[in-house]
């Protein structure tokens, strides 16, 4: 029952997050709101919307080590897992700004976040607002410095037949009690499933959560391979890492404080997903510059193997 739970919960999470990105989008485009705004703003946040939903819900209802796990597993899991699996089936070219700004923002929301939490455990509301803090930054600063052409594809397909306003708020109506409802199902069978098998809601929350917040990443790098087209790139999984620690966990904790109740949180998952992040640099670097192909994502794969293997 517990994994059934876990499963309705996370198809209502990845529903309910596709019909409030498709609502958001389109109740900005029928306003007029800059298409460079929307892709920055709506579209970043929408996407994170099953992640914040969760997170915010399971540290609320007392459960701290699923909103941490939920975000440390999935950061991990964005890039050993989806970006494996990626470039393991079609190598990918990566742009000059992931060195000069991507990798190195992600870096720095990491470094913040480990600062932050490793002395006492303690994800405070202050803290939380400097992470959120952070955040506005970002998009402030990626305002200035992206280009008007370069929109995310749900933009684009969107825009292509945008809905009606009735549409819109049914869409946004259904969206929003989806995830609510998928929110609740998952976190009653983690915790469930923790129970029975007799294991802490971490490991739950970085290996079976983590991957399945994870899964509409993992869905739409393996159509893009399949279709032939461009894979996903290095700079969407890298944006969404960063919006998982700056919104998701900054949003949380100012709603309330995170706890880290399992110490192998701070003194394991956390130095996986530093370390995982640290090693993109130099596989986009060797063998071939620029390029993530085969070898990196076996590398990776075998990366994000040997950490679910320790925490299980």
């Amino acid at each position: 029952m517990n994994l059934l739970f876990i499963i309705i919960g996370l198809v209502l999470l990845v529903a309910g997050g596709d019909w409030l990105l498709r609502s958001a989008v389109g109740l900005s485009l029928r306003l007029n709101i800059p298409r460079m705004v929307i892709g920055m703003t709506v579209v970043s946040f929408a996407t994170s919307a099953p992640e914040l939903i969760v997170s915010v819900k399971s540290a609320l209802d007392g459960f701290p080590d699923i909103a941490l796990g939920n975000v440390v597993g999935s950061n991990i899991a964005n890039l050993g897992l989806v970006l494996g699996i990626t470039v393991t089936l079609s190598a990918i070219t990566v742009k000059r700004g992931f060195y000069k700004v991507d990798w190195p923002i992600m870096m720095l929301a990491s470094a913040v976040l480990y600062a932050f939490i490793v002395p006492d455990g303690i994800l405070q509301r202050w803290e939380g607002g400097v992470l959120f803090a952070m955040l506005v930054l970002f998009i402030l600063f990626m305002f200035r410095n992206k280009k008007e052409e370069e929109e995310p594809d749900e933009l684009a397909e969107i825009a292509e037949k945008m809905p009606g306003y009735g549409r819109i708020f049914i869409f946004l109506l259904i969206g929003g009690v989806a995830l609510w409802g998928g929110s609740e199902l998952l976190i009653r069978g983690a915790v469930g499933m923790a129970k029975h098998y007799g294991v802490s809601e971490r490991v739950i929350a970085v290996t079976v959560v983590s991957v399945g917040t994870s899964i509409p990443e993992l869905a739409a790098s393996i159509m893009a391979v399949i279709r032939k087209e461009k894979a996903i790139s290095l700079g969407n999984l890298i944006g969404s890492n960063i919006f998982n620690i700056l919104a998701v966990l900054g949003i949380t904790a100012m709603i309330t404080p995170i706890q880290a109740k399992d110490e192998r949180l701070i003194n394991s998952d956390l130095y996986w997903m530093l370390g995982i992040a640290l090693l993109i640099l130099p596989l986009v670097l060797m063998p071939k510059k620029m390029q993530l192909g085969r070898v990196a994502g076996i590398l990776l794969l075998v990366s994000y193997t040997v950490f679910v293997y320790l925490t299980l």
